[in-house]
């Protein structure tokens, strides 16, 4: 009982904790002309910064695939941190090796128009010294940055899934138009061939027929 007495004020503060930290993570879908940038802190050196895209559709009627897109990634400085090069997708991490504010651009590869679903999430474990040593604070501080970034990587994944899958199910009703689109014109080819040939057939009887009433 004495355990859960002393425990009980530090809730506030793991949940203090908890709601601040929420700044760490970000998920922006936008459309794209030609470049886009966006900025994201950094709060402590050695963080992991998790990022992932996806090219989720294009303005163009007839793109059954979308083009790639180009992310480049700058620190402060602008010392550049990560890239990504004509992909339309893509889900990976690096570590800022200094704090502050990083800078990602998106460059757009693609004539028309691109919706693009875009995630980042800064991991930070912070080492013991960041708190008071005391024998109730550290396990509690300990347990919540575990539960932050097991709840950050999942909403992360799940994001990153969701825009994969609203990806390929533009990609199939792009693909399943143009097979429609195909196979029109594949009909109406067939049908003028047919009325072509039915009316080479007529002509070359008519004039059979006139030679031999000569």
């Amino acid at each position: 009982m004495a355990r859960f007495t002393m425990a009980l004020p530090l809730l506030p503060l793991a949940l203090s904790i908890l709601l601040l930290s929420a700044t760490s993570a970000q998920a922006l879908r936008f459309v794209i002309d030609r470049k886009e940038c966006f900025a994201h802190p950094v709060e402590y050196d050695g963080d992991l910064v998790h990022v992932s895209y996806v090219v989720v559709k294009s303005d163009s009627t007839w793109a059954f695939e979308q083009a790639g897109v180009d992310l480049v990634v700058e620190g402060p400085g602008g010392i550049q941190a990560y890239d990504v090069r004509n992909k339309p997708e893509e889900k990976g991490q690096f570590v800022a090796h200094s704090k502050g504010l990083y800078k990602f651009c998106f460059h757009n590869l693609s004539p028309v128009h691109e919706t693009i679903a875009f995630d980042v999430y800064v991991g930070h474990f912070p080492p013991p010294d960041d708190h008071a040593k005391d024998d109730h604070i550290d396990p509690l501080m300990g347990q919540i940055a575990r539960l932050e970034e097991a709840l950050y990587s999942v909403s992360f994944e799940q994001h990153w899934l969701q825009a994969q899958t609203e990806r390929q199910s533009v990609l199939n009703n792009a693909m399943s138009k143009r097979v429609v689109y195909k196979a029109v014109v594949e009909s109406a080819a067939l049908i003028s061939a047919s009325l072509l040939q039915v009316y080479l057939l007529r002509r070359l009887f008519e004039k059979r027929f006139a030679s031999s009433r000569v």
